[in-house]
């Protein structure tokens, strides 16, 4: 049972470098590598879990999906854009028929995961708060 703990351990700790690797290259992707090293914490070490759940860049992103509630519309809208954004710049610089192909085969699946998720109401900002 110490073996898989410690498998866990070090693939959450594996996924969120990685993650944090690819928010600087395009082809990694953060949000999936984060989720995994969530979910492989909750195996192997409350400890890190917790402080996943309670990071200031990561947090917010492994607590939405934990919850129930959906994503916020404005999040997935970026996340669309942007991992097209990125898949784009990559075709561009790879410019292989077969990357293509890969990477938008990926695009539109992710892409319809996304859409298909529920969406969580936000509040309303109010404007011109504090002005009279």
């Amino acid at each position: 049972m110490q073996g898989k703990r410690i498998l866990y351990l070090l693939l959450g700790w594996f996924s969120l470098v990685s993650g944090i690797i690819g928010i600087f290259l395009p082809l990694l992707p953060t949000t999936p590598l984060v989720l995994l090293a969530a979910w492989c914490f909750s195996r192997s070490s409350e400890r890190f879990h917790t402080w996943l759940l309670n990071h200031k860049f990561f947090g917010p992103i492994v607590r939405d999906w934990q919850s129930s509630n959906g994503i916020p519309r404005r999040s997935r809208n970026r996340a669309i854009f942007f991992m097209w954004a990125g898949m784009l710049i990559s075709i561009l610089m790879v410019s292989r028929l077969w990357a293509t192909v890969g990477l938008v085969t990926i695009g539109v699946c992710v892409n319809l995961y996304l859409l298909r998720m529920p969406l969580r109401s936000e509040p309303e900002k109010i404007e011109n708060e504090g002005q009279q």
